[in-house]
This record gives structure tokens, sequence and C-alpha cells, in this order.
């Protein structure tokens, strides 16, 4: 299959340890794949040498962006334009609309169908949605496909104009093989967050339920991993609850140190909320592998978590901001080992069911293959 048809991937990190998702799309999408990265429209192509060839062309290009802050930019149009031709690249498959919206004229240039996968920001951030307004719209009349990592966030792209029966609902998915079932059956009452500390991850809110929970339960743990500009002020709320000695602020780690932690935990907890910017989750993958490794989610009804996790049987799900539902919930798995191994159970199963990567990347396949046919 793999060498049916050329695609480029198109992101704008060259690597984020928070975007393993995009990783996962690389590792495992058909065709011959070409990735472009380096910001909202690539800079570099798949060799790390810049798009744009000559160093006129790049002053230029550089003057319209930093001084004249713009979004469109036609000598980096031509440079995609000429890659996408040069490449007989059959389908551009663009991760966040931000970057989707940004290439679309030189996908419409080369003829060549778009697919634009939305992750988050990209549909929720009002400044970000305002800034590619116009270019929004371009990308819904053109694009073959987008897709949408919740039923929410296929409502609100819908709403934005993306034409409905373009619109496909395909949350990340996990490696239910690389997360299998753990026996939590001996766990002491130790929690796991993961995620950067932002505010529609509300740790604050974590942190508060936590102390409700500490209060009940004196053997309880919490271990927050992670980094982000709310760090210090988390820190700093740990220190004053009187908490230090209860819950641990790992920093960022690895994907296989975290794995060996959720090893010794009883279960998930993420306390996701709608930010003040509008800026609201996807899915979040971090709530996936917990899932699939057999531990039961304390989380919130938000976005696609409402989905990731079945609210009493696969977890718990409280309101946005409610820290005292939270910390109950957390109270009900910390008195019962047999009642966390029930729920993760279950949603081990859920993830298999309706998660798992293989399945996902399949879907995803056949928009690809679909987009490339139909553009023929």
């Amino acid at each position: 299959m793999s060498g049916l048809y050329n695609l480029c991937i198109i992101k704008p990190n060259k690597s984020a340890f928070s975007e393993t998702f995009i990783q996962a799309h690389i590792d495992h999408l058909a065709g011959n794949k070409k990735v472009l990265y380096g910001g909202a429209f690539p800079v570099y192509d798949h060799e790390g040498k810049t798009l744009i060839r000559s160093k006129l062309g790049l002053l230029s290009y550089l003057i319209q962006k930093r001084i004249f802050k713009k979004k469109n930019i036609r000598v980096r149009t031509l440079a995609l334009y000429k890659y996408l031709k040069a490449h007989k690249i059959d389908a551009v498959f663009a991760e966040y609309g931000m970057v989707g919206a940004s290439v679309t004229e030189a996908c419409k240039m080369a003829a060549v169908p778009l697919i634009i996968h939305f992750h988050g920001a990209d549909v929720y951030h009002r400044d970000t949605v305002a800034a590619y307004a116009s270019l929004y719209q371009d990308a819904f009349k053109y694009a073959s496909a987008f897709i949408a990592v919740s039923v929410d966030m296929a409502a609100t792209l819908k709403e934005m104009g993306a034409p409905a029966d373009k619109v496909f609902t395909a949350s990340c998915g996990v490696d239910t093989a690389a997360f299998p079932l753990l026996d939590i059956s001996a766990s002491a009452k130790h929690f796991l967050s993961v995620g950067r500390f932002v505010e529609k991850k509300s740790p604050q809110s974590l942190v508060k339920a936590f102390k409700i929970v500490q209060q009940r339960e004196p053997d309880a743990r919490l271990w927050m991993v992670g980094a982000g500009p709310l760090f210090d002020e988390t820190s700093a709320l740990v220190t004053e609850l009187g908490l230090a000695e209860h819950i641990s602020l790992t920093g960022v780690l690895k994907p296989a140190e975290i794995q060996a932690l959720m090893k010794t935990m009883r279960a998930f907890v993420q306390h996701s909320v709608t930010a003040a910017n509008g800026d609201k989750e996807g899915t979040p993958l971090t709530v996936l592998e917990a899932s699939s490794s057999g531990l039961p989610v304390v989380s919130t009804r938000h976005s696609g978590i409402k989905e990731a996790v079945v609210d009493g049987q696969t977890g718990f799900l409280v309101d946005e901001y409610d820290v005292t539902g939270m910390a109950e919930r957390m109270i009900k798995l910390a008195e019962s080992v047999e009642l966390a191994m029930q729920l993760g159970k279950a949603a081990r199963k859920h993830m298999v069911d309706n998660y798992d990567i293989h399945m996902r990347i399949a879907l995803l396949d056949s928009i690809i293959k679909s987009s490339i046919s139909n553009k023929k």
C-alpha cells in the first residue's frame, strides 16, 4: 500500500514532547511520506532545508512575516507549490487548522487534495480563530476533509462553515498493545496527572481537590507530570496548602518514565476546563493511555473527554471547576481498590473497542485515499 501514493504531512513543530499523536500519524499512515515543518506555514522541507531556496526570497518572506505580520505570503506559497509539484505529492495532510488554512492556496495551485486535522486550540482559542478567519473560510471551500477529535469539535467546525459532509470525527488513537492492562490490585492510594501546566488543564483545581482527598485519606499521594506557564504558581499553591510531602511535581518525564509511574498508580486524574480565551482540549492522549493501561480516570465533562471516559463505567466525570465533586470521586477510588480495578478493566475494553490506534489510522488512510480518488 505504501508505494501507491505520495503523502506530504505538514506540522508546526520539528518536535514537541506533547505531540506524540502527530508522530503516530507520521509512523503509521500509509503512503510514501514527506514531512514538512516550521510554524503555521512550513519553513523547512523533509531534509531540513528551507523551502524558499533563494536568499532574496527568504529576505522578502521574513520582512512580510515579521514586519508586516502578513499571513498570506506569495513567495512562500510559490515555494510550497513548487515542492508539491517536484515531489509529485498526491495529498497533503495538515496537522492543526492554522497550518491547513495557511497552505490551502499552494495546494489549490498544485491541484493537490488537502486533509486538515484539527486538535483543540485551532478551533476554540478565540484570538487564533479570529486571526485565521478568512484563511479558514478559504480552506473550508477547498479542502477535501476536516478531521475533528471530538463530537463537540465536529459541531463547532460545522458552525464555523466547514461543509458537514466533509467533517469526520476521529480522536487521536492509543496503541493499546504498547499500553497493556496493569494489575492495580496491590496499588497504594496513588494518583497520577500528566499534562502541560496551562489554564485549560487547571492544575490548581486538581491541587485543591487533592487537598480534600488528603484530609480524608492521609496516605494518599499525587504525582503531577509536566511543565508550563502555571508550574510555579501550582508549586506555590502546593506549599501554601501544606501538600509538599504529598504531591510530587516531577517536571517533564520521558514516555517510558511515565509508563513506569503508571504501574504504581490507583487512578489517573485530570481537571480540564474551558480557558478564559475559549481554548479547550481535543481528546487528551494521556487519558487514552491511562485508560488503555487499566487505570480508571477521574476528569471533567469537557470536550472529547466525555466520550473517552464513560461516567460510572470506566471512570468518573464531574463538571468543570467542581473541585469537591472531583475529590469525592478520588476518595471513592482511594477507599476501594476493587472499584478501581472494575472501572479500569472497563476502561481498557473501551479503548480496545473504540480508540485503538490501528482503527484510527485505518480511518485516516481511507479519508486520504478517497480524497485522492475524488480529486481525480
